[in-house]
C-alpha cells in the first residue's frame, strides 16, 4: 500500500466531514478532496510524505475549493462560508472529531430514511466511494449514486444543520444515531471491510464521549469492540475462518479490555448489552472448548424474549446446537424458513445440524442452498467447500 493509500484509507472520512462542515456543500467537499489525493499522488512520491499527511491534505482541499468558486465566479459570496475558524494543522484530528459528529448527526436526521442515513453516513462521514456503497448494498451503481443525490437534495431543501443538535434536541437523536452506526458496522464486519467496521467504532467512541452517561451506546461500543477484536482472524489465506477454528491469539486484547471495561457498569439488559454479554463470553474462552454455551444460549432466550426476533432465534439454535446437541437445536430451528427464506445462515445452520445427525446427503442440500444465498465471494466458497 502507498502512501497516499494509507492516507485515504485513514483520513478520507474525519477529512470529508470537516470540509463539508466548512464549505456547507457536499457537492465541493467531494470534489475538493478528490482533488487533493490526486495532488498527493503527484507530489509525494517526488517530494516525501509531510509530517502531517491529514493538515496537508485539509490545506489543499481548501485551496482547491477557492479555486473551483472563483471559477464559477462566487468567490466573493462563498468565502465567509469556506473557512469557518482559524486553526492550526495540530489542533486537526479534535476539529474533525467535532465535525464528524455534527456531520453524522445530519446524514442521521429523522426527515431522512433508514436506507438514506446509512448511503450518506458512509459515503460522507466515513469516506466510501458511491461504487463501495453500492457494492455493500448490492445495488447498482447508478442507483446508489441516485440514492444519495436525492438525499443531499434533501437536506439542502429543508436546511438541516451540519453540525450536532442543541443540547435540548440531542437526546432524542442520540438513538437514531446509534442505529446508523451499529448498521454501517454491520456493513464493514459482514463484508470484511475492516475500515468500514473500525470508522464505526472510531464515530461510537466519539459519541460515548459526548454522552458518557448514555447506558445503550457503551453497549454498543462493547458489541462492536468484542466483535472487531477478531478482524486479523476471521480469514486465513483469503477463506472465512470460523469462530471455534480462529487463532485467539490473534485477537485484539486491547479491544476486549475496553468492552469488558464497558461492560463492567451495572445497567438493564437491553438488546445491545445483551449481545454484547454474548460476545464477551467468546472474548473469555481461552479456547473454542472452554466457550460456556449453555450460558450463551440462555443469554440468546432472553434477547429473543426482549426482541421476537427470527434472527435472534436462529442465533440460540446454534447455541443450542453447541450446548445440547443436534435434537433439540433441531426443535429449536424448526419453522424459521418461513420467516427467514433467504438467510444464507439459516440453512448453513440446518446444513450443520443435519450433519451432526449424520444426514450427510441433506446436510449438502442445506449447505448448497446456503451457498446460493451467500452475500460475499469469502462466504460463498466457504459453503461450497462444506457442502462438498
Amino acid at each position: 500500500m502507498t502512501s497516499v493509500e494509507a492516507a485515504f484509507h485513514e483520513h478520507r472520512g474525519p477529512l470529508m466531514a470537516t470540509l463539508v462542515a466548512e464549505l456547507r456543500s457536499f457537492d465541493l467537499a467531494e470534489e475538493a478532496l478528490q482533488d487533493a489525493f490526486a495532488a498527493a499522488t503527484d507530489q509525494w512520491p517526488g517530494e516525501g510524505v509531510p509530517r502531517r499527511p491529514a493538515a496537508w491534505l485539509l490545506s489543499v482541499a481548501r485551496r482547491r475549493a477557492v479555486d473551483r468558486r472563483r471559477r464559477e465566479q462566487t468567490l466573493t459570496r462563498y468565502l465567509p462560508l469556506l473557512i469557518t475558524e482559524e486553526h492550526t494543522p495540530a489542533e486537526f484530528p479534535a476539529r474533525a472529531a467535532d465535525d464528524s459528529l455534527g456531520l453524522l448527526f445530519a446524514c442521521c436526521h429523522p426527515s431522512l430514511g433508514r436506507e438514506a442515513r446509512v448511503a450518506l453516513a458512509l459515503r460522507f462521514v466515513a469516506g466510501l466511494t458511491v461504487p463501495e456503497i453500492a457494492r455493500l448494498f448490492l445495488v447498482p451503481e447508478a442507483t446508489m449514486a441516485a440514492r444519495i443525490t436525492r438525499a443531499k437534495q434533501k437536506i439542502r431543501a429543508a436546511g438541516i444543520p451540519l453540525r450536532l443538535p442543541t443540547p435540548v434536541d440531542l437526546p432524542e437523536r442520540v438513538p437514531g444515531v446509534r442505529a446508523v452506526l451499529y448498521l454501517l458496522f454491520t456493513e464493514g464486519y459482514r463484508s470484511f471491510r475492516d475500515e468500514v467496521a473500525g470508522e464505526a467504532v472510531r464515530l461510537t467512541r466519539l459519541l460515548h464521549e459526548l454522552r458518557p452517561t448514555d447506558a445503550e451506546t457503551a453497549s454498543v461500543l462493547a458489541l462492536m469492540l468484542l466483535q472487531h477484536s477478531r478482524r486479523r482472524a476471521r480469514l486465513r489465506d483469503g477463506r472465512l475462518v470460523l469462530l471455534a477454528d480462529q487463532d485467539r491469539t490473534q485477537w485484539n486484547a486491547l479491544d476486549i479490555a475496553e468492552a469488558l471495561t464497558l461492560l463492567e457498569v451495572r445497567t438493564p439488559d437491553e438488546p445491545y448489552r445483551l449481545q454484547a454479554m454474548i460476545a464477551a463470553r467468546h472474548a473469555i474462552a481461552g479456547r473454542a472448548e472452554d466457550t460456556d454455551w449453555a450460558a450463551i444460549a440462555r443469554l440468546y432466550a432472553q434477547l429473543e424474549a426482549l426482541t421476537g426476533s427470527p434472527v435472534v432465534r436462529l442465533n440460540r439454535a446454534v447455541a443450542v446446537l453447541e450446548a445440547d446437541g443436534p435434537a433439540a437445536a433441531r426443535d429449536v430451528i424448526a419453522g424459521l424458513e418461513e420467516q427467514l427464506p433467504r438467510n444464507h445462515h439459516l440453512w448453513a445452520a440446518r446444513g450443520e445440524i443435519a450433519l451432526r445427525l449424520g444426514d450427510r446427503e441433506a446436510a449438502a442440500r442445506e449447505f448448497s442452498r446456503a451457498a446460493e444465498l451467500a452475500p460475499t465471494d469469502t462466504e460463498r466458497d466457504f459453503l461450497i467447500k462444506r457442502a462438498g
